[in-house]
């Protein structure tokens, strides 16, 4: 086992990740389930679906970190048989058996948490499909490295703070990860600063303040207007 990574509970009784290099959890410590619940499948998944009416979704995800995002919202596509398409770029993966420590298996059926852990090593490597609805890709790289020709309904924005890793917020970073928001595609993130609205507003965006999950008052929404 890393031991810069130590199993920790947040506020709301789930269970998070600290990282001692980074000084930092994975999720936040008023609750690690609460924050991926609100920020990313009702401020993001839903929010999308809601307005576009879809069956189907592409989602990016940036920091896949413990997989937690990722399963909310295919267990939630399931549910509601909506094809899933997702992409999650995370730099330093964590191991199977980190991941199976988690106990997020609680908070999704049976079948995707199996699947999930199963393929989870071969997703690292290519996209492989969960089920009937979802499939999954992990990119094993920087930020800055991932190139796709894809571009993506949903951005979950989920790298670590900006005072621990400032690299992942600037211009370049932000810039960069938008190239793959497709018109009408909404970006989602648990900050909010004035840098950033600045800078995705530079970016032809539009912004809004919405309710932040627990522990904080607002978060962020952006979405590229149709073109």
């Amino acid at each position: 086992m890393n031991h810069e990574l130590k199993i920790v509970q947040t506020a709301d009784g789930s269970n998070t990740i600290f990282n001692s290099q980074v000084g930092e959890n994975y999720h936040s410590h008023h609750g690690a389930l609460q924050e991926s619940r609100h920020v990313f499948v009702e401020s993001g998944l839903k929010h999308f679906l809601l307005t576009n009416k879809n069956d189907n979704v592409s989602i990016m995800e940036v920091g896949f970190g413990t997989g937690l995002n990722f399963l909310l919202s295919a267990d939630y596509c399931t549910a509601e048989n909506i094809q899933l398409d997702y992409t999650g770029i995370e730099a330093y993966p964590l191991t199977t058996e980190m991941i199976g420590q988690t106990g997020y298996n609680e908070y999704v059926t049976p079948a995707l948490w199996d699947t999930f852990i199963h393929n989870y090593p071969e997703a690292l490597q290519k996209q492989v499909n969960l089920n009937t609805t979802s499939q999954l890709q992990i990119a094993h790289c920087k930020l800055l490295d991932f190139q796709s020709d894809k571009q993506y309904d949903v951005i979950y924005f989920d790298a670590f703070a900006v005072v621990y890793q400032p690299e992942m917020w600037d211009e370049a970073a932000i810039a960069h990860t938008l190239k793959f928001l497709k018109p009408g595609g909404v970006f989602v993130t648990y900050a909010i600063t004035g840098n950033l609205k600045r800078t995705i507003k530079s970016l032809g965006l539009r912004v809004e303040k919405a309710p932040g999950a627990p522990g904080k008052r607002e978060m962020l929404r952006a979405s590229r207007t149709w073109i």
